[in-house]
């Protein structure tokens, strides 16, 4: 079967699309006034950008995937990923399963020990999926963040 879809790397041309699925996405996980963003900001700070994005076969970006490098002390170099968002109308196809194995394979290729994310606790849906893939969802922790 054909994909239907193209995964490549973000663009600066890319920027305003993403921005306004980021904001799809802050109101997904039902917290719009978080995404506090913009494509002045991503524009300015494009070097610390990393991401994929996903083109229908029309070549419109239709989701994405974002990553950075961490280090933990535990476990050593890992990558975390930010952001995968798909739109809703392109769910249940395989594109977030493979923006998921792009990532895997990415934090193979570069010697990462693990791959590390978030997940909303209300999401079951995503929940089951990461745990089918073999992910460990730990519970204990709270997200602190200092925001400047």
């Amino acid at each position: 079967m054909e994909k239907s879809y193209l995964i490549r790397e973000v663009e600066e041309k890319d920027f305003a699309t993403i921005i306004a699925l980021i904001k799809e996405f802050a109101h997904f996980e039902k917290r719009p006034d978080k995404m506090t963003n913009s494509l002045e900001r991503l524009q300015k700070e494009k070097d610390y950008f990393n991401c994929w994005v996903v083109e229908n076969k029309e070549g419109t970006i239709i989701g994405y995937v974002t990553y950075f490098f961490s280090y933990h002390t535990w476990t050593g170099k890992s990558l975390y990923m930010d952001d995968l968002y798909v739109q809703a109308q392109y769910r249940g196809q395989g594109i977030g399963s493979a923006l998921l194995d792009k990532i895997i394979q990415y934090a193979k290729d570069t010697k990462c020990q693990k791959v590390r994310w978030q997940v909303s606790d209300w999401n079951k849906a995503a929940q089951h999926f990461y745990q089918q893939l073999g992910a460990e969802i730990e519970g204990g922790e709270l997200i602190c963040n200092l925001y400047l």
